[in-house]
């Protein structure tokens, strides 16, 4: 077992280009810690809910014969719509609050979306030999992803309609 100098026991690799200079924390960065630990509450929260719907989706819809990780693919455009909507009425809607970003954005969606899932799916496409599937896999999960965030801040717009938008 390797010892980090700062640390203390490493189980895992180090990166000898950090330093002890470069992770040393002050009271001050502790004080920013745990003055937010309502924050990281709210989030774990919303990441626990988050997950539990996405584990509920894959026991749903399990794999497809034809390859296609359809149940990630749908899970990761519906948490980017929502996301998108999320982001239009929590920055030119609402008025400010401070767990609804953190709880829902970072927590629940957070948690319901799952692109180390979809990367993992790949992997297993290009190892089961299936190159053109994953490539098409991969650049139409980015495609359906980024224009599902975009469609939810125009739904979102739409839905606000002339409502007064509060600055």
């Amino acid at each position: 077992m390797d010892a980090h100098p700062v640390h203390g026991p490493v189980h895992g690799p180090v990166d000898p280009d950090v330093t002890p200079d470069d992770v040393q924390t002050s009271a001050a960065d502790h004080a920013i810690v745990r003055d937010r630990l309502d924050v990281l509450a709210v989030i774990a929260a919303g990441g626990a809910i988050g997950a539990g719907a996405r584990y509920a989706v894959g026991q749903l819809w399990p794999g497809a014969a034809d390859g296609v990780p359809w149940a990630t693919l749908a899970v990761n455009a519906a948490g980017c719509f929502l996301l998108g909507l999320l982001m239009f009425f929590v920055t030119d809607v609402w008025p400010p609050r401070r767990y609804v970003r953190p709880f829902v954005g970072v927590g629940v969606l957070g948690g319901f979306t799952t692109f180390s899932t979809y990367a993992l799916e790949t992997r297993a496409l290009l190892v089961e030999g299936r190159a053109l599937l994953a490539l098409g896999y991969v650049l139409g999960t980015v495609v359906l992803a980024l224009g599902a965030v975009v469609a939810g801040a125009l739904v979102g717009r739409a839905v606000a309609g002339t409502r007064e938008v509060v600055a």
